[in-house]
């Protein structure tokens, strides 16, 4: 049964992960579970007893931090990282998040954003842009705007770029990254290009072969809890037979 109920489990994810093949910055997710041997009278870790039973439980997920391949879009607003290092944003609670994904617009406000009420960070706050200026950024981060039919080159801000430990990030709900024990602080070592995303990190190829392996797999646990069933069922027959 908790076999069964793993492979149900991975297949969400791995279905979760082709969903977002496309999906730029995604970082594929990955599952991971353990066997745990039932010990003593059907309680788990107490006693000697049905040693070779084994629950099957779940750990905690993490996910594949490789960097995905970057397309170019010729787009302004467009930006991938070189590299290591993530894109610091804020949620509309105020609380700050970390992603790969530079597909920027500006919103009404005139606001630099990733999405609706997730505006993107800057190292002195948000990062505004005037309407209908030139959007420039430089490899370190640097943000500058030029009025059309003017010489004059703005530097609005810059984006704070940071490369926190892989191991302190934990994945969100909304699928933003936050660090454990508070805010990442800004590196000036991470590179940016305009004009390009980066894409996904997920292989649709070999998520197509996990989801078959754990369709199989879940076939497979749920035919031994049919096969143990019947044999419970003749076993009764048995020892009915027995007493009689």
């Amino acid at each position: 049964m908790t076999g069964a109920k793993a492979a149900t489990d991975q297949l969400a994810v791995t279905s979760n992960n082709l969903a977002n093949a496309l999906t730029p910055g995604f970082r594929e997710m990955v599952s991971a579970f353990r066997a745990v041997p039932l010990r003593g009278d059907g309680e788990p870790f107490q006693g000697n007893g049905a040693d070779t039973r084994v629950f099957n439980i779940d750990t905690t997920p993490g996910s594949n931090l490789t960097p995905g391949p970057i397309q170019t879009t010729g787009n302004t607003y467009d930006l991938a990282i070189k590299g290591e290092g993530m894109f610091a944003v804020r949620r509309e609670d105020g609380s700050e998040a970390y992603t790969r994904s530079g597909k920027f617009f500006v919103d009404q406000n005139g606001v630099l954003s990733l999405g609706k009420d997730i505006v993107v960070v800057g190292t002195g706050g948000p990062i505004n842009i005037p309407l209908n200026s030139l959007f420039q950024v430089a490899e370190d981060g640097s943000v500058y705007t030029q009025i059309p039919g003017t010489s004059y080159i703005n530097q609005t801000g810059k984006l704070k770029l940071v490369k926190p430990d892989e191991s302190s990030l934990v994945r969100a709900d909304d699928g933003l990254f936050n660090v454990s024990g508070g805010n990442a602080e800004a590196s000036g070592s991470v590179r940016v290009v305009q004009g390009a995303v980066e894409m996904s990190n997920v292989n649709s190829a070999a998520a197509m072969v996990s989801m078959i392996s754990q369709s199989r797999m879940f076939e497979l646990n749920m035919r031994s809890l049919t096969t143990a069933d019947q044999n419970a069922r003749s076993l009764t027959g048995l020892l009915s037979l027995s007493r009689v």
